[in-house]
């Protein structure tokens, strides 16, 4: 018969045995002050307004309310060129495929939800963004959710700066995307 400290021993490897199991399926820890991977694009949006077919990469969708003076209600669907510098003519490393709706009605502010789909010799798969684009600040931050691919099940931060505007037709945006959890 096996006495009780034998037992006891028994019992005390299996519960240490089973703890470095599950601590070593705990998700990776991240530094949230060194990204695993940092890519820097420029997003060009050109809005089709009824004359430039060849140009256009956005269109309304819907139209603004009448419920104050900053678009409210807009709707705008892209499929939008994504490229290395601020040059709108440079090849494109990515696309841009989502929409974008104004939803604040005191000041300029958009919703985003997109996917950045890759395919070149750098990277392959997709990066899914969404969040809130506060216009008005300097910077603002939206949510990597997800991906595929290189990317596959990657989060971290879209850092949006406006580069240029011009008008309600064309504008550029300074995206400084870091991925905190790359696999």
């Amino acid at each position: 018969m096996v006495s009780f400290v034998e037992k006891s021993f028994y019992i005390l490897f299996v519960l240490i045995t089973l703890s470095c199991f599950v601590s070593s399926s705990q998700p990776k820890k991240f530094n949230e002050k060194k990204p695993c991977k940092r890519i820097v694009l420029y997003y060009h949006d050109v809005l089709f307004n009824g004359t430039n077919v060849a140009n256009a990469t956005s269109a309304k969708s819907a139209n603004a309310t009448k419920l104050g003076d900053f678009k409210f209600g807009m709707l705008v669907v892209f499929d939008d060129p994504m490229t290395k510098d601020h040059h709108l003519l440079s090849p494109p490393v990515a696309r841009a495929q989502g929409f974008y709706f104004y939803d604040m009605k005191t000041t300029y502010n958009a919703w985003f939800a997109y996917t950045l789909l890759f395919n070149s010799t750098e990277y392959k798969g997709t990066l899914n963004i969404m969040g809130a684009d506060m216009m008005d600040q300097e910077t603002r931050d939206l949510s990597v959710v997800g991906g595929t691919g290189d990317f596959f099940m990657t989060r971290g931060i879209a850092t949006f700066r406006t580069d240029t505007f011009q008008g309600a037709d064309y504008f550029r945006v300074q995206m400084d995307i870091k991925l905190y959890e790359c696999y």
